[in-house]
């Protein structure tokens, strides 16, 4: 039912600090900010090394959903993103176990489907589950070019290997010469 953790969302009052802070300190890749003007917020996907992703979330107008959550903190973890291949096999599977959800919204455009999982119901985690393409908001240095599955990258010590990961984004393994030798012969028997 669910392929992956996409990412973990946290809410902040001064998106530009919070902003600054993970791109700045920690090396963070930001992709581009989106408003959501019915529910009134801005959110932002970070990239962080290989896999791994940060959504920021903060207040765009008054009357936000995120009031009452950043009522009396400047910011916190809000809620946790499982990827899932079909929304609709798994709100059945929710369905069937009797597990309630909520929020349930797809884009127009195809591009998201979401559901949420109460923290009454989740051991205290707000858990959204959706559908999507996992590259979609992803900024260009943190994935390989479309179409492109895997470069090599070659060194005096050995290489880099950069494969595409399907989960979004891209792994980078680093090879001496002789795991770089037992790497291409384990390829060439597979082959045969």
């Amino acid at each position: 039912m669910i392929m992956r953790v996409d990412h973990v969302a946290v809410a902040v009052n001064d998106h530009d600090k919070a902003l600054a802070f993970f791109r700045d300190i920690l090396g963070a890749l930001p992709g581009g900010r989106f408003e959501d003007k019915i529910s009134k917020f801005f959110w932002q996907t970070l990239a962080l090394g290989d896999l791994s992703r940060l959504e920021l979330l903060s207040p765009s107008a008054e009357g936000s959903f995120l009031e009452g959550f950043l009522k009396e903190r400047s910011g916190g973890f809000h809620h946790i993103t499982l990827q899932t291949a079909h929304m609709s096999e798994t709100i059945k599977k929710l369905e069937d176990l009797k597990v309630p959800y909520f929020g349930h919204r797809e884009y127009p455009d195809g591009s998201w489907k979401e559901i949420f999982i109460h923290p009454k119901d989740a051991f205290g985690v707000l858990i959204q589950i959706a559908e999507f393409d996992a590259e979609h908001w992803m900024v260009p240095e943190a994935k390989l070019p479309q179409g492109v599955r895997w470069e090599v990258k070659h060194g005096a010590d050995g290489c880099v290997l950069t494969c595409a990961h399907p989960g979004g984004g891209k792994v980078t393994i680093k090879l001496n010469k002789e795991e770089a030798r037992s790497l291409a012969q384990a390829l060439l028997e597979e082959q045969e």
